[in-house]
């Protein structure tokens, strides 16, 4: 086989019908993501998109929403301890979990119950 997986393009969560301002405020304003616009042809569809590293995460309203409690993405950061203060300082509530070699981490819901692993290399 000759295809070369090269990396993600993007993540996507979804959200009820409505939730893009709740999708802001959790990935703009708490995560400090920067919002990029959607494409014009599928801004008709509801949501936003968020600019993370040279990736993206794609929040899209789904109307039999059902929150991800466990499939997630881990979310690679640095300084995790000071995402850890920022969110707890901001009301987010962590969840902890079986620690892996060589990895620290931390789960949080988003505001619609879909799970988000970050986590820092040691």
């Amino acid at each position: 086989m000759s295809i070369i997986f090269k990396g993600i393009d993007h993540i996507q969560f979804a959200a009820p019908k409505g939730g893009e301002e709740e999708a802001r405020k959790f990935f703009g304003e708490i995560l400090g993501l920067k919002e990029i616009p959607k494409p014009e042809n599928l801004q008709g569809r509801g949501g936003c998109w968020f600019q993370y590293g040279p990736q993206e995460i794609h929040v899209g309203v789904q109307n039999d929403f059902v929150p991800a409690t466990k499939a997630h993405p881990g979310l690679l950061v640095t300084d995790l301890e000071a995402l850890r203060s920022n969110l707890m300082e901001k009301g987010i509530r962590i969840k902890e979990d079986t620690p892996i070699n060589g990895r620290n981490r931390f789960f949080v819901s988003d505001p619609f119950g879909n799970r988000i692993e970050f986590l820092e290399y040691d």
